[in-house]
């Protein structure tokens, strides 16, 4: 199939590629963007050879960087799983190496860059996708909203609406706790604490047993309880917050609320960019629990995830609450109800790093009020929008970059384990092996050092190299 690669995407790829680049290269001049033949089977990182014994573990994607998760894991039995298959949703898009034909894949949880690329195993492989029934139910909003933003913003896309279409039917649900059977190994899920339905992956090989924990939060937040420790032999853990601290929970909602208090009462709106799975749903929820008297409108994908997680209230802490904070809010489904949703209090929407979305209407015209105020809750990535305006005071809306007069705070709500978390989740599942992925390469040594500290053997993975573990 074809696809449209940018030219600084193209030089990644080429890097990427084994062997030479793929010869089946043309130029469109009119659109000054290459055409590359993304051939299954000739694009992968994957080796060839067979494993001889142990454990084989292949980091497509997520190996020495934040997203654009997918791992491989095989053993000397010829059994393969692949864990995610996302892509970054960067500007422009990052993606991880081709996968080898795999069978059966297991997903962590719904955001993009875990699952954005499960659409191209489908339709290549007819690979059988698995995970909870959440994410299973989320994952349709998700693709069609990934398709839906490289279509606006030109970038390419390895999968079409057809293998869309196939992935949608590919699936397999699971609960929690209940062992499945691949071929000469044995898996279930765990929650993972990190947002509703999302799951840690137990493996159990003839030779080892294993711990994927996906991104995981062993803190209890607002919609979901934490994730609690599994003894196994290899533990593949997250490392987001290698090396950094989180704030206590309990008094940074408290100063965030302190500080929607604070713009509300000088007459300014509190402008909430949030992601549409997991954050913008936690905010919701601080708000209404904080018991002022606040009108807050609800903007953006996250409502029809919000309907979908109160259809699967048994993945929810409390659905009742959860329910009567989303009846709470003022969802707007209009282009009316957003011009009423000037006169908020508090607007909760997405894009989480004001890369798109309803947040970019809104701040055009709220950017020129001091009196109002931008509070991120999230992580926000290198070249988001987000991040310009934390840093420069400005960010691109509509092809213009604009100054923004709004005052702008950063609140740390993640869903991510801290460091103390993580060395601690790691001592209680007691592994030999650690092998931290999905991180900053700056400050993952800094969680190596921690582990080894303990008695740990550390990997630190490289996108496209193999560990083997004996």
């Amino acid at each position: 199939m074809y696809i449209l690669i940018y030219p600084e995407i193209f030089s990644k790829f080429q890097w990427k590629c084994r062997g030479t680049p793929n010869p089946n290269l043309h130029r469109d001049e009119h659109l000054g963007r290459h055409m590359v033949l993304y051939t299954p089977g000739r694009t992968s990182t994957y080796p060839d050879e067979p494993v001889q014994s142990g454990i084989r573990i292949h980091f497509l994607g997520g190996g020495d960087e934040v997203g654009n998760v997918g791992v491989v894991l095989e053993d000397n039995t010829n059994t393969r799983l692949l864990i995610d298959y996302g892509l970054a949703p960067t500007s422009p898009p990052r993606y991880p190496s081709e996968a080898p034909p795999v069978t059966d894949a297991i997903f962590t949880h719904t955001h993009i860059d875990h699952i954005g690329m499960a659409p191209w195993l489908v339709g290549n492989h007819q690979t059988k996708l698995h995970a909870t029934h959440l994410t299973s139910s989320l994952s349709r909003i998700m693709w069609k909203d990934t398709y839906k933003v490289s279509s606006i913003e030109g970038y390419p896309l390895p999968w079409d609406r057809r293998d869309e279409d196939e992935a949608n039917q590919a699936w397999e649900t699971h609960g929690f706790h209940e062992w499945k059977q691949h071929q000469e190994w044995k898996w279930q899920l765990h929650p993972a604490g990190h947002v509703p339905g999302a799951c840690m992956v137990e493996l159990d090989t003839p030779s080892h047993r294993i711990l994927h924990t996906g991104d995981m939060d062993t803190r209890d937040s607002p919609n979901t309880k934490g994730a609690k420790p599994v003894e196994c032999d290899i533990l593949l853990l997250e490392s987001t917050y290698a090396g950094k601290e989180h704030p206590n929970r309990v008094e940074e909602e408290a100063r965030f609320i302190a500080k929607v208090v604070e713009v509300v009462e000088r007459g300014g709106i509190a402008i909430i960019p949030a992601f549409a799975s997991g954050r913008g749903q936690d905010i919701l929820r601080i708000l209404y629990e904080s018991g002022f008297d606040l009108n807050v409108h609800y903007d953006g994908m996250g409502k029809t995830v919000s309907q979908i997680w109160l259809e699967h209230p048994e993945y929810l802490d409390n659905a009742n609450n959860f329910e009567a904070a989303f009846k709470w809010s003022r969802r707007v489904r209009s282009k009316s109800d957003r011009k009423r949703a000037l006169d908020a209090d508090v607007i909760v929407t997405t894009s989480g790093m004001l890369d798109g979305g309803p947040a970019l209407w809104y701040l055009n015209r709220l950017r020129m009020d001091s009196k109002c105020a931008v509070l991120f809750t999230g992580y926000q990535a290198e070249g988001s929008g987000g991040r310009k305006l934390l840093e420069k005071g400005a960010l691109p809306i509509y092809g213009h970059n604009v100054d923004i007069h709004c005052e702008v705070d950063q609140f740390q709500l993640s869903n991510h384990a801290g460091h103390s978390q993580l060395v601690e989740f790691a001592e209680k599942c007691n592994p030999k092996h650690v092998i931290l992925f999905h991180g900053d390469p700056e400050t993952r040594p800094d969680l190596a050092t921690a582990l080894e500290a303990k008695g740990m053997i550390v990997h630190c993975p490289v996108n496209g190299e193999s560990i083997t573990i004996n």
